[in-house]
């Protein structure tokens, strides 16, 4: 069990509280006595010669050709291993199926009703090579673009793997994205090929994602082709010439695909995320850096050995699906569990139930989860046998202290150290972690820089915050850096490189402690995170506003205990509409159908008048203060200050605020 340095009293833990956070926990001599790394070997090396680090950690890759420049620095604009060829696939299975892993298990995967499979890397080696000849024969050449719209089935790992496999460029759209959120990312993108699946199952529903693919696809001029998978019996509509079932185009495929020998810098996948502006944004990564980003970082943060049961909770739809679930462990050579479902379906220990049958040593989910199995009860996990977990880990957002220390205790049976990772879309990989076998832990804080990342905090001015809060960037290059925003070089160039000259703005703001510590504070701009879903409020606004009866709307986060923010929407109703129950329900209705279920208003107010600048600008911080009941500070620049006062005695009447 890990040595409890210090200890404060147990008060109800806010925000605030966190920041005082004295608690310590020691890496369990057991633990280090195993680890991949025991000393500080790994950050010296990289404080010494920082390019030297990253070029040995991409040798742990397999290149058809090596580099002859590890990095190429043209702010902001990063070069990694130039002149090297590799393919992500060929690192992902040939090299295992090559050197006496062909047998192990790579997937255990489980549906939510409860049937199971096991690919083992040979299972996984043979379909991908058959499917990429499949992609092939529809078409698909290398460069051009895949959209995915499925459920956590194998059979989205295979068809990722076939698209890096032919140089493809994938883009992975969540299962529980609406119609018109597909069709946005598929125009962006430009993709080609639509693969999907007849439906999937969520909390024992029936997800119907070839319908919803449907309708996306009637605006959609630039696919050719839809791939179905066969999930279960669901509905469908199939269309002659265009669509066609993964099985079948399986049946007759040629068993072997040649690995395309892809550059370094060529483009592995495009994945959209929110951003403050509304319109979703590609985020691309590309080959060589990025795998040794990932790989690296499974390989040390996660202690990956050889006998490791790996999980990571998270869809393939978010970008730690693609690093966490697919990429990073799969280089390593990781045998993982993939579950389909909810974790509370059919009931509340599922992720504990799960555990224990397959055996799960790692495992690594959201902060939101944890706060909700909190909730359930101590009973459920204790319902389970725990005792082959060696290592938790979480990701998504700041997790508080409290939510650490149940996780600790209940999961980890006190003897587990908590890898608490900061990273984003846009980083590709783990920027800020401890390393499990040296990093003494703080509940609540993310801790050091992975060795080689030169993180830091400046204040609004850029001088550098030596203790305190202040805004987090990243002063160099790194391997599995965003290359870009597919198709918007100005928006790439003013959204993460204008605050700062040529320092990377991560939007998040920290606090560093007295130890040099990290504690990451959230968001600065509009996006929310909700549930470790990051939601622009534009785009929620421009839903509200889509509804016959708005006027308009402005959307803010508001905290909330189990999802971390929670979505509320100000809303103005055109006359001859009532604000009532009904005009509530239809409009958080009408969201869900423009965008998806994780971006439904948990609260609407309905208010004649929006605060709003002299030059027309709503004040959000304002609607923030209101509906978090704090005080209102400035309100020297409103246009009509009684609108606010007005808002307040809304809000207090409705929610008691």
């Amino acid at each position: 069990m890990g040595t409890m340095i210090s200890s404060t009293t147990q008060t109800p833990i806010t925000i605030d509280a966190l920041l005082q956070e004295a608690r310590r926990f020691e890496p369990p001599k057991s633990f280090t006595g195993q680890a991949n790394i025991q000393d500080q070997s790994l950050y010296e090396l990289a404080a010494r010669d920082r390019l030297g680090f990253w070029a040995q950690m991409a040798e742990e890759l397999e290149w058809f050709e090596k580099w002859h420049t590890v990095l190429e620095w043209d702010p902001p604009y990063a070069q990694w291993f130039v002149g090297g060829k590799l393919n992500a696939s060929y690192n992902c299975l040939d090299r295992h199926v090559q050197n006496g892993l062909r047998n192990k298990a790579a997937f255990i995967w489980e549906g939510e009703p409860g049937d199971r499979r096991t690919l083992t890397y040979w299972d996984m080696y043979r379909d991908v090579n058959k499917f990429a000849n499949c992609l092939k024969k529809l078409g698909v050449q290398k460069g051009d673009r895949v959209a995915f719209y499925m459920p956590m089935i194998p059979e989205l790992v295979i068809g990722i793997l076939a698209c890096a496999r032919i140089g493809a460029i994938h883009s992975v759209v969540f299962g529980g994205f609406s119609p018109d959120a597909l069709r946005d990312r598929i125009n962006d993108a430009k993709a080609k090929i639509l693969i999907t699946a007849d439906g999937g199952y969520r909390r024992g529903n029936l997800l119907p994602l070839k319908h919803d693919a449907d309708l996306a696809l009637r605006e959609t001029p630039s696919i050719k082709h839809v791939v179905i998978v066969k999930r279960g019996d669901f509905p469908l509509h199939v269309k002659e010439g265009r669509d066609h079932w993964y099985h079948r185009l399986m049946q007759d495929a040629p068993s072997y695909c040649e690995p395309e020998p892809m550059d370094s810098e060529d483009i592995l996948y495009i994945l959209y995320t929110s951003g403050t502006t509304g319109k979703p944004k590609g985020i691309v990564h590309t080959t060589g850096g990025y795998l040794t980003g990932v790989a690296a970082t499974t390989k040390y943060v996660f202690d990956m050995k050889p006998h490791d049961v790996f999980w990571c909770t998270a869809d393939i739809g978010w970008v730690t699906g693609h690093s966490y679930v697919l990429y990073g462990p799969m280089i390593n050579g990781a045998t993982q569990v993939i579950y389909e479902g909810a974790p509370d379906w059919p009931d509340r220990d599922r992720f504990w139930e799960l555990i224990e049958k397959y055996g799960v040593t790692i495992f690594y989910t959201a902060p939101t989860a944890i706060r909700s199995f909190m909730k359930w009860g101590d009973e459920w996990p204790a319902k389970h046998d725990l005792s082959t977990l060696r290592l938790l880990g979480t990701v998504g957002e700041p997790i508080n202290p409290e939510a650490w220390m149940w996780y600790h205790e209940h999961i980890g049976g006190g003897r587990c150290p908590i890898v608490d990772t900061w990273w984003q879309t846009e980083t590709g990989a783990i920027m800020i972690s401890p390393l499990p076998g040296v990093t003494h832990l703080k509940p609540g804080s993310a801790t050091v820089p992975f060795p080689g990342i030169e993180a830091d905090i400046f204040s609004e001015d850029g001088q550098r915050v030596e203790s305190g809060g202040g805004y987090l960037v990243l002063k160099s290059p790194w391997p599995a850096m965003l290359r870009g925003i597919y198709g918007d070089a100005e928006r790439y160039e003013q959204q993460y490189w204008s605050k700062y000259k040529n320092i990377y703005f991560t939007g998040d703001g920290a606090k560093r402690d007295e130890d040099g510590y990290f504690w990451v504070l959230g968001r600065v701009d509009d996006v929310m995170n909700v549930s470790g879903h990051r939601i622009s409020t534009m785009e929620v606004e421009s839903a509200v506003v889509d509804h016959e009866a708005t006027a308009e709307a402005a959307v803010i986060g508001i905290h909330h205990d189990i999802k971390g923010q929670a979505i509320a929407a100000f809303v103005t109703l055109k006359e001859g509409y009532a604000p009532d129950i009904s005009m509530e329900q239809a409009l958080k209705d009408h969201v869900v159908d423009k965008i998806g279920a994780i971006a439904r208003p948990d609260k609407i107010i309905f208010s004649a008048e929006l605060p709003k600048t002299r030059s027309g600008k709503i004040m959000r911080r304002l609607l923030r203060d209101i509906a978090e009941g704090k005080a209102l500070g400035d309100t020297s620049t409103l246009a009509d200050a009684s609108v606010v006062a007005q808002l307040q005695r809304t809000y207090e009447e409705e929610y008691g605020a």
